[in-house]
């Protein structure tokens, strides 16, 4: 069965993806303004709960914005912020790591699948940054990979579906290739049947809280998750 992933920021997001059938959820902060960073501790201990299943959890572990080289004690941050999410019963943990060649940062991820333990080893869109996902997907598999986050290299999941086409057609089953990266509902058939094993998406719209936030406290307003995207996302994934 095809899954479906929302990414969401906090614990009332969460219910709204689970109360309207989505799989599993990506948990991160500052998603709209970063791209995700690692949640706080609070916060997933509340999405834990609110999925009432921690395997149904996927917790985003990013020390900060930017590219994905990185340095020697950032590394070892993740590794702590990892077991950190694992102790606290995040079922998934979601990580990429490159160097400055474009290669895969093979010791990064060794430590940080050993920090893992059993759970699910996810590598994002990291390796949207590279000329050739394909060429790095049989060492990703080699190093553990459990799944793959990844817009097939566009700015959009559906205008990468051929690379998507070929990678699911590469996994070959040993790692599961799900798309994500600006996904609209009405691409979501398109992407199933390019044989992706699951969909992505933050399924976000603006809260109804207009109340101002102060000289320096940014925008009005903030991204909530949406109950009609994520509801009409399983319909189109499920084909009902």
């Amino acid at each position: 069965m095809i899954a479906v992933e929302i990414a969401v920021q906090d614990a009332s997001g969460a219910r709204t993806a689970f109360e309207n059938g989505a799989d599993r959820v990506e948990l991160c902060q500052a998603l709209a303004e970063t791209g995700g960073l690692t949640p706080s501790s609070g916060t997933i201990d509340a999405v834990c709960e609110a999925a009432g299943d921690g395997t149904r959890v996927a917790v985003l572990v990013r020390p900060r914005p930017g590219g994905f080289v990185y340095a020697a004690e950032e590394i070892a941050l993740v590794s702590a912020d990892i077991r950190d999410c694992v102790r606290r019963g995040a079922g998934g943990i979601v990580v990429g790591a490159l160097l400055p060649d474009g290669g895969v940062d093979r010791d990064a991820l060794r430590r940080w699948k050993d920090a893992a333990g059993d759970a699910e080893f996810v590598f994002h869109r990291a390796i949207d940054t590279l000329a050739d996902p394909a060429a790095i997907l049989d060492e990703l598999a080699v190093l553990g990979v459990d799944r793959i986050l990844t817009s097939g290299g566009a700015a959009r999941s559906i205008d990468g579906i051929d690379v998507l086409a070929a990678l699911a057609r590469q996994s070959a089953g040993r790692l599961q290739i799900m798309a994500g990266g600006g996904v609209r509902i009405e691409d979501i058939p398109e992407l199933v049947g390019a044989g992706v094993d699951a969909v992505h998406l933050s399924a976000r719209s603006r809260s109804a809280n207009t109340a101002p936030s102060g000289p320096g406290g940014g925008d009005t307003g903030f991204d909530v998750t949406d109950s009609s995207l994520v509801a009409a996302a399983t319909h189109a994934v499920r084909g009902g």
